[in-house]
């Protein structure tokens, strides 16, 4: 399922009679997010597809076990997506049909530790000098902050401290918030572009466009705080639309497929070859930071990485290839 088809919205029956719509609709007044209520369905939908549309109730341990092991086996799906089918089946079966079993054994998808593609200084500053803003700015934002795609198009107004030169990145991967740093040389074109969401709110308050959409938690317990100006999306989207849970129209921000085909097309016109994208800029603003000379728990907490780890592997990028070594042939 592509992400374009997860945005369309679908509708729910106010009593459903569907099984997929009743967990549909389980999903939303437990108020998950709707990537996450997309996602879930699919790995449902996929798994009884997979056992030629068995009914659910009519299957457990076996069959749940044999459709994971398909993935990891056939399908060759890496850890972190067959983790996804796992937590979707975890949450149908145990949490909104209230049917447990015993802990699974099934063929786990094999785990491959690749280096990060990353771009050289240059290279990251020629993609960059291909793009208009606002996707120059989004990229920059990337490069000099360390900041995953969704991470870039979530930033609030309220969360650009310009007296401390930091940003404050809310519910990042795993849920949580971190502070990383603001480059100095974007606090005039961030101006210019919060002053550009500020007359979009203007307008959209004058036209009854609704307020800006919150998590659940927090529109319970900040009631009207979406209807402020610091709650805005920095990158607001060109027009207004329906909440696909809601209901409510409201602007949101840009779509993510945008600034990765403007990304993917700026590397092409710069004649890079590399698989790169906008997480590639992420990669690079680790590297070039350990070639700083930074700690690297420095660059793990910039990161907002849970292991340090995960951030060791840009230590074999950084410098030169191949772990620092230097070729025999470039010795005098």
């Amino acid at each position: 399922m592509s992400s374009r088809t997860r945005d369309i919205p679908v509708y729910v029956p106010e009593k459903p009679v569907k099984l997929l719509d009743q967990f549909r609709s389980w999903l939303r007044a437990n108020h998950y997010r709707y990537q996450t209520e997309q996602t879930y369905v699919h790995w449902v939908v996929t798994y009884i597809r997979y056992h030629s549309l068995r009914h659910p109730r009519g299957m457990s341990t076996p069959e749940i076990e044999a459709f994971l092991t398909y993935l990891a086996t056939q399908r060759q799906c890496s850890p972190a997506t067959q983790k996804v089918a796992l937590n979707s089946l975890n949450c149908f079966y145990r949490k909104f049909l209230k049917i447990d079993f015993p802990p699974l054994e099934f063929r786990r998808s094999r785990q491959y530790r690749r280096p990060p593609v990353v771009f050289t200084d240059q290279e990251a500053r020629a993609v960059i000098e291909q793009l208009s803003d606002p996707f120059k700015l989004m990229a920059e934002l990337m490069y000099g902050s360390g900041l995953r795609v969704s991470e870039t198009l979530r930033l609030r107004i309220k969360d650009i401290d310009f007296g401390q030169g930091q940003l404050i990145i809310r519910e990042g991967k795993g849920n949580k918030d971190r502070i990383t740093v603001l480059s100095d040389q974007l606090h005039d074109r961030l101006n210019l572009q919060i002053n550009l969401a500020s007359s979009y709110y203007k307008y959209d308050r004058q036209n009854g466009v609704g307020p800006a959409w919150m998590p659940h938690a927090l529109a319970r317990k900040y009631s009207g705080e979406a209807s402020q100006l610091g709650w805005q999306f920095i990158f607001p989207s060109n027009e207004p639309a329906k909440d696909p849970q809601t209901g409510i129209i409201r602007r949101h921000h840009h779509h993510p497929d945008t600034i990765r085909k403007h990304i993917k097309k700026a590397a092409q016109e710069v004649g890079l070859v590399k698989l790169c994208g906008p997480h590639t800029f992420r990669h690079s603003f680790a590297t070039r930071l350990l070639e700083s000379g930074y700690d690297i728990r420095t660059v793990q907490e910039l990161l907002g990485h849970s292991d340090v780890s995960t951030t060791e592997r840009y230590l074999h990028v950084m410098n030169r290839g191949g772990l620092g070594v230097i070729s025999p042939l470039d010795r005098g």
